[in-house]
């Protein structure tokens, strides 16, 4: 029971990691690699530039019905603006410009965070009441990994609802399929990335509450880890396909949880590096993903 709900807690935060970066994918061809920025940032909203004194006072001050959308606005808006500023103007541009420009925005993001709270982490005691256990058919598990779990259900549910039962969530997903075509039939190309950009950034500033939740650090490249990882999720899911890069995203997940279970003592120094073997198992094997969308197959 421990292993599972392990293997259940990591998997929800690198399938929120991973969809918030195949959302924008699919609408605009774009790996966001300033995605772990934007997470970082979410978390370090949370404290006052250099008094290191108040960040406790600001986190703890604020009731959460206020702190949580406070947290999701910052990623949605920062996210919003990244796209505005940057991203709206290289829309003709080839996809390996637009990286390329993720990539600079990206370390903006981090040298700025670097200017106003230095290098060095700093302590973050948020919601640490949530780190008591809890007995579970046998098993004591941490109530946070039992919220997270239930976060990451939660918001991949009301996602799967906006994307299936609602007009812009429909328009989301023509313009995932084939954006040219959508728009010449009547997706407002502008509103759709504008939302997907916004619903990305919510998705960090929620892997930002939830990390830093259960590390009680904020440090400024928190992000970077998780967002290395949802990207693999969201290329052996297909590029594109927003169902496969959340199943991927799980299944990375249950293999960390396992490798690290099974492997001795000693070569679990080594667990990423078995974990990346059998990644590029699995793009020989299938190099379109597991669940890759018809114009990922269709551009292979």
């Amino acid at each position: 029971m421990q292993y599972l709900v392990d293997a259940l807690s990591l998997g929800s935060l690198y399938a929120l990691g991973a969809l918030g970066i195949a959302l924008i994918f699919g609408v605009m061809r774009l790996v966001n690699f300033a995605h772990g920025s934007i997470i970082a940032c979410c978390v370090f909203s949370l404290i006052v530039p250099s008094v290191e004194a108040q960040a406790q006072l600001l986190a703890g001050r604020l009731p959460d019905w206020v702190l949580v959308p406070a947290v999701l606005a910052v990623g949605a808006g920062l996210s919003v603006v990244s796209e505005f500023v940057v991203f709206r103007r290289l829309r003709q541009a080839n996809p390996a410009t637009m990286m390329i420009a993720s990539f600079a925005l990206g370390f903006t993001i981090q040298n700025v965070l670097l200017l106003l709270y230095s290098s060095r982490p700093k302590s973050l005691d948020l919601w640490s009441q949530l780190g008591q256990s809890v007995e579970l058919w046998g098993a004591r598990i941490p109530f946070l990994q039992l919220i997270t779990i239930g976060v990451g259900l939660l918001t991949l549910s009301a996602l799967s609802f906006l994307l299936k039962h609602t007009r812009v969530g429909i328009e989301m997903r023509a313009a995932a399929e084939d954006f040219t075509m959508a728009r010449m039939l009547g997706v407002r190309a502008n509103a759709v990335i504008t939302l997907t950009f916004a619903i990305s950034g919510a998705l960090a500033a929620a892997i930002a509450l939830l990390l830093v939740s259960q590390t009680g650090v904020a440090d400024i490249r928190m992000g970077l880890p998780i967002m290395l990882v949802a990207f693999i999720a969201t290329v052996i899911g297909g590029l594109g396909s927003l169902a496969g890069s959340v199943a991927a995203g799980f299944l990375l997940g249950a293999v960390t949880v396992l490798l690290q279970v099974v492997l001795p003592l000693d070569a679990r120094t080594f667990r990423d590096a078995f974990l990346y073997l059998g990644v590029i198992a699995v793009l020989v094997w299938r190099p379109q993903g597991l669940l890759a969308s018809p114009t990922t197959v269709s551009r292979i």
